[in-house]
């Protein structure tokens, strides 16, 4: 039999929105296993010296806390290409540091690497070799039946009017994330409750013109 063994390190790639950060979140949640999430504006923050430090004691602590899954979101600020580092950065040391981190986990203490990025153009091309970010799973934008299903997610517990087709909103929205969408439920909920609020005699209910605008808004900050 051959042995199986796990990539050490996954890149979640994609637009903003797409879902990468709720994918790690959800993968912890689904293996039930530890999330430990990198704080890198505070590793970025520390004196000369001391963010390859903090960066050793990140892997300590997931070592620590093997089984586990340690996600690095917005890897390209913490590993930008050598291209467009700035020169006396500690970018060149930081970025030496955590493959040394990566090279030394051999994949058997139980610590999965999980990294998410929206532009993989700007990242260290060498996370990518062997033993460090094996496999890359990109997050595509969702099509027309996965927006419904978002937006019925998004839906979900709030009084729709009857005239209320998320199917419409859907097929207006080609090209938008998950996170669009949301947002689009949100507003949309506001919307309709900024209306009861002026005629609270009348019931509680999001109606299509609410998504409609919610919509438009939306576009608008696209």
């Amino acid at each position: 039999h051959t042995r199986f063994n796990p990539p050490k390190g996954i890149l979640l790639t994609g637009a903003s929105g797409t879902g990468k950060t709720l994918l790690a979140r959800a993968l912890a949640g689904e293996l039930g296993l530890t999330l430990i999430t990198v704080d890198q504006p505070s590793l970025l923050s520390k004196w000369v010296g001391e963010s390859e430090k903090g960066l050793r004691e990140v892997f300590k602590r997931a070592k620590q806390a093997s089984p586990c899954i340690l996600f690095f979101d917005e890897i390209e600020s913490l590993v930008p290409a050598r291209s467009v580092q700035e020169a006396g950065s500690l970018f060149p040391r930081l970025v030496s540091q955590l493959f040394r981190e990566l090279d030394d986990l051999h994949g058997s203490l139980g610590v999965v690497v999980l990294a998410a990025t929206n532009r993989p153009d700007l990242m260290e091309p060498a996370l990518l070799r062997a033993g460090r970010f094996d496999y890359v799973l990109e997050l595509p934008l969702p099509t027309r039946d996965e927006r419904r299903e978002i937006l019925g997610i998004h839906t979900e517990g709030l009084p729709l009017e009857d005239d209320v087709d998320l199917g419409e909103i859907a097929e207006a929205t080609g090209g938008w994330t998950g996170a669009d969408l949301e947002l689009v439920c949100k507003k949309a909920a506001i919307l309709a409750l900024e209306e009861f609020r002026g005629r609270p005699s009348e019931p509680f209910r999001v109606a299509l013109r609410h998504l409609r605008e919610a919509q438009a808004q939306v576009k608008t900050m696209k």
